[in-house]
């Protein structure tokens, strides 16, 4: 939509208030709705339990020897801690006050940390910081926090004294419009990830809620469009989320929070969600989940998480084949180590009780027999629930090693049971500056050697687009088994591998077996040089060798590994790295060794099988 258009339907329809966000017409309506709902009392429990533990300490300083800590060693979660926790206390705080306006403790802590944050020297993180930049920085947590002030300024209303409502409006305006206006174009305008979408949906937020005037409205909403209208180019039709599941929480978090505040605001005219690319987006989440909390993993997602329950209504209210899950999934408030306001408000404001169906048992619940090939992405997602109660799940990708968050892992599968993973992905680990810079795929988690792929002449797979897959053949519609059919000598750079091709056959006739066949070639002119070929396997369990040719896995269940022992020696190495959280964590690479690869071609079979 052009900039006159939109100045247009802003004069005709532009509300203000709450209606921005939510049904009711005013703040004691909200906070009426949330006190008599059912659903939301233990959400409203942990807030007040966090709150009240907050409340008993100073807001922490973010020092000048904390900023320095990125730039000297490149460690970000010294600072990133302070950081967060300062969002998590404005959250904690504001919502608190809201529901209890009576409580002046409350109430002063809200204010006072809005007051730190307003005094702070850059709203951005240390390492999205440029020092001595011609325009100041915006980037996700600085367009974040103007999103959080701004609304925060709008629901607690003529309670906020009009010193901090100016305040909120000067550093908003000096931090995010003024350089978005007149020092852009910023180089995420264009990105094709999650950044597209959390800076331009939070600015066009902000916005909404405090800039007045609508042709100054309409030249930032106009620049926001463009910007999601780049995020969503980063989407194929399947709508998966190349970044994994906790990015599609995130960056499609955002464009929704800013798409309702849009369709609101303009009465409708400008509706975001009339679009079947972002329909099939918002079905993501429901095909991302393997049992339980547990997740597909691919790139840089954890190995589980707690659904955003208001994110999820809101979805279902667009779009009925949206799946609202049972309520036992409900994300923990705590969860949200970033401390982001946007969605803690909505997980509460958003939530429709007549949508929760929370299981009386208590047991988490188990999602439905459904399997997926996405292939944009090249994923086959399958899940099956078997007769003995048990949830059985598993996952391959293709695709190409230049993705976002991309981790070098073309063919690289797992499977899940009862929501553990028996072989797994690494998924994300500790976020520094090696970790997005020269060394990134030396690390376990990013590089081909943590993921369970062959090792080949002592070659790991390569990064970048060309090194990819090709889809052979891909099923996911018979009920009893579904298969991928990948080459892959591409993704090696291997000059003398003339032929990679991996199969997967996941039979789902009762209790799950997945057959894993890998056909090696290389090229004639290699003659008879012997060649190295190492199968390796990622687990967070350790493998017991249990006979010639069986390993087992000895979680909740037991998998069985069946092979050809006159073929592959196989090794079990114990082996620990640091999780995105900075903590140390362990897991084991289970290798089999090729014997002899001295012909020309080399096939391998492994099955695995859950025993009953």
């Amino acid at each position: 939509m052009n900039r006159k258009r939109m100045k247009e339907v802003l004069e005709l329809s532009r509300r203000r208030g709450l209606t921005l966000f939510a049904s009711e017409s005013s703040s004691d309506r909200l906070v009426a709705r949330l006190r008599e709902s059912k659903t939301n009392q233990t959400l409203i429990m942990e807030i007040k339990s966090e709150a009240d533990l907050l409340v008993q300490t100073a807001d922490p300083e973010l020092t000048y020897s904390l900023f320095r800590v990125y730039g000297e060693t490149g460690e970000r979660l010294a600072y990133e801690r302070v950081y967060f926790e300062r969002r998590k206390r404005l959250n904690a705080f504001v919502i608190m006050a809201l529901l209890e306006p009576g409580n002046k403790g409350y109430e002063t802590a809200a204010l006072n940390i809005i007051w730190s944050i307003c005094n702070e020297f850059t709203w951005c993180l240390p390492a999205h910081f440029n020092v001595g930049a011609e325009k100041p920085d915006i980037d996700l947590f600085a367009a974040e926090t103007g999103f959080a002030l701004s609304e925060v300024s709008l629901l607690l209303g003529d309670r906020l004294p009009a010193l901090l409502r100016e305040r909120i409006e000067a550093e908003v305006e000096q931090r995010i419009f003024r350089p978005f206006l007149n020092q852009g174009p910023y180089g995420w305008e264009t990105a094709e990830h999650n950044w597209s979408a959390v800076c331009a949906g939070s600015i066009g937020a902000a916005a909404i809620h405090l800039i007045d005037d609508t042709e100054r409205l309409s030249v930032v909403l106009e620049r926001v469009l463009h910007s999601l209208d780049c995020y969503l180019s980063g989407f194929g039709e399947d709508g998966a989320c190349a970044e994994g599941y906790l990015y599609w929480q995130y960056g499609f978090g955002y464009y929704v929070y800013f798409a309702q505040l849009l369709k609101s605001a303009t009465d409708g005219k400008i509706n975001l969600f009339d679009s079947a690319k972002v329909k099939e987006i918002a079905l993501f989440q429901q095909k991302s989940f393997t049992g339980g909390s547990t997740v597909v993993n691919f790139s840089d997602s954890p190995a589980s998480s707690g659904i955003f329950m208001g994110l999820s209504c809101c979805l279902h209210g667009e779009y009925e084949e949206v799946i609202v899950p049972d309520a036992s999934l409900r994300a923990d408030y705590s969860a949200d180590h970033c401390g982001r306001w946007a969605p803690a408000i909505r997980n509460l404001v958003w939530v429709r009780e007549e949508w929760m169906e929370s299981d009386a048992s208590g047991s988490v619940a188990i999602w439905p027999s459904e399997s997926y090939y996405l292939p944009d992405v090249q994923w086959l997602l399958s899940r099956h629930a078997a007769e003995d109660g048990g949830s059985y799940s598993f996952a391959a990708k293709g695709g190409h090693n230049e993705e976002p968050h991309n981790h070098n892992d073309t063919g690289h599968f797992i499977v899940h049971a009862d929501g553990q993973a028996y072989l797994a992905d690494l998924g994300s680990g500790m976020y520094t500056a090696q970790y997005f810079g020269e060394e990134r795929y030396t690390l376990w988690c990013n590089g081909s050697q943590g993921h369970s792929v062959p090792i080949i002449d002592g070659c790991h797979q390569q990064n970048g687009a060309t090194y990819r897959a090709t889809v052979m053949e891909a099923s996911a519609e018979d009920k009893l088994s579904d298969q991928l059919t990948l080459e892959l000598s591409a993704a090696y750079g291997h000059a003398e591998l003339e032929c990679f091709e991996r199969r997967f056959l996941w039979n789902k006739d009762r209790l799950p077996v997945l057959t894993l066949t890998d056909t090696i070639a290389f090229a004639a002119s290699s003659g008879q040089k012997e060649h190295t070929v190492t199968e390796r396997f990622i687990t967070f369990i350790a493998p017991e060798l249990a006979a010639e040719g069986r390993v087992l896995l000895k979680g909740k269940r037991q998998l069985s590994m069946s092979y050809n022992h006159q073929l592959w020696e196989p090794a079990v190495t114990p082996r620990s790295d640091t999780d995105h959280f900075g903590h140390e964590r362990f897991w084991y690479t289970l290798d089999f060794q090729a014997k002899a690869v001295t012909g020309p071609a080399l096939s391998a079979e492994f099955i695995f099988q859950f025993d009953s």
